[in-house]
């Protein structure tokens, strides 16, 4: 499956520090506004320890993590929804992203400039989201202008129910409300899917602190951003994008002391990962042999037929069966062979809904 999540903010807020970090690229992280003006794309792995488990207990020639991309998407100023800064340009990369981390300055540094003149997330938080609200908007009143005569006029069925959703969409967005806080069918969201709007996508904030800080669960800017963020149900991640470009280029256990003197527990960096995995509804199912051992990326409610399709469309079409242990099982029993002795080795047809940790073989038939 390919993923990508979409790192947005105002300019100068640790966009371009938490990429290199991410990906551990080297691009440029430049004091002034728009140092980022194309894209940069990086692929991410996502943390898993279970993988390190069955590495050792398969020895395989090859290791392959579940992954999907960041991209570092350039600085958001006040009317870009109206072409000021980089403008619709920068809103149609958001709009290929399938999640959206919106980096907040939660930090004062008098060398380093605001485009506004102060520190003050929630208000450039504010303005990043009507931004967004506004441009979500015009693509509503665009189509509603080109489909509700012909929709009145014909009285087809699911141009009416176009019609009738895209103006529950445009009251809503009038109020500055994101669209994925209205409650949709399934048949609804099919609709909407098109159009790819920026507010209907999940969203994390990401609060960009300074070392010193970093461990104050008190600190006025965070817990401003995590208010406003409860609001809008959305997850809140903590993070100096500082000690995270420092972390990447220690060995791993120098990692965990660094971590440890600075009293954290799990990185920035793992923690937005995991819950931007998290909030796009995705699960791990892993294929294992002496040869690979692989995470493979799926989202929750699909079954095993879909499951195999992620490996090869073959295996979806001709999907027969899968051979299925828990990786939970695998780990308390010691080998398949103590799994399958215990009777913990099922058999799941076409109905089957695959739950994380899955460990699977796929039994397949292809005619010609």
């Amino acid at each position: 499956m390919s993923l990508k999540a979409g790192i947005i903010g105002m300019p100068n807020v640790g966009k371009s520090t938490l990429f290199n970090a991410i990906t551990k690229k080297n691009i440029l992280a430049a004091n002034y506004p728009f140092a980022t003006i194309d894209p940069n794309l990086g692929t991410v792995t996502v943390p898993d320890s279970r993988l390190e488990v069955l590495e050792k207990m398969y020895l395989p020639e090859r290791l392959i993590p579940t992954q999907y991309e960041f991209i570092d998407i350039a600085g958001l100023v006040k009317g870009a929804s109206s072409g000021e800064g980089l403008g619709n340009k920068f809103l149609s990369h958001i709009r290929e992203v399938d999640a959206v981390i919106h980096v907040v300055r939660c930090f004062e540094d008098k060398d380093i400039i605001h485009v506004e003149g102060s520190i003050d997330p929630i208000r450039d938080i504010e303005i990043i989201n009507l931004e967004l609200a506004i441009s979500d908007l015009e693509i509503v009143n665009n189509r509603l202008e080109r489909i509700t005569k012909k929709a009145e006029t014909s009285k087809d069925k699911d141009a009416l129910k176009e019609v009738e959703l895209l103006n529950r969409c445009k009251a809503h967005l009038e109020t500055n409300k994101p669209l994925r806080d209205i409650e949709l069918t399934d048949d609804e969201k099919e609709i909407l899917k098109n159009f790819n709007f920026i507010t209907e996508k999940p969203m994390i904030y990401l609060a960009n602190m300074t070392d010193t800080d970093i461990t104050d669960k008190n600190n006025k800017y965070l817990k401003a951003v995590e208010e406003y963020a409860k609001k809008e149900n959305c997850e809140v991640v903590p993070m100096c994008a500082k000690i995270e470009s420092e972390l990447v280029e220690l060995s791993d256990d120098d990692k965990k002391m660094f971590l440890e003197d600075l009293g954290i527990e799990t990185s920035g960096l793992d923690n937005l990962i995991s819950k931007t995995y998290s909030i796009l509804g995705l699960s791990t199912f892993f294929t294992v042999g002496t040869d690979e051992v692989r995470a493979w990326t799926f989202t929750q409610g699909m079954k095993a037929p879909e499951c195999a399709g992620i490996i090869h469309t073959d295996f979806q079409k001709g999907f027969i069966r899968a051979e299925v242990m828990s990786y939970e099982d695998l780990v308390t029993y010691g080998s398949e062979l103590k799994v399958k002795e215990a009777g913990k080795m099922r058999l799941e047809g076409k109905e089957y809904i695959m739950q994380d940790g899955d460990i699977c073989y796929f039994r397949f038939n292809v005619t010609k």
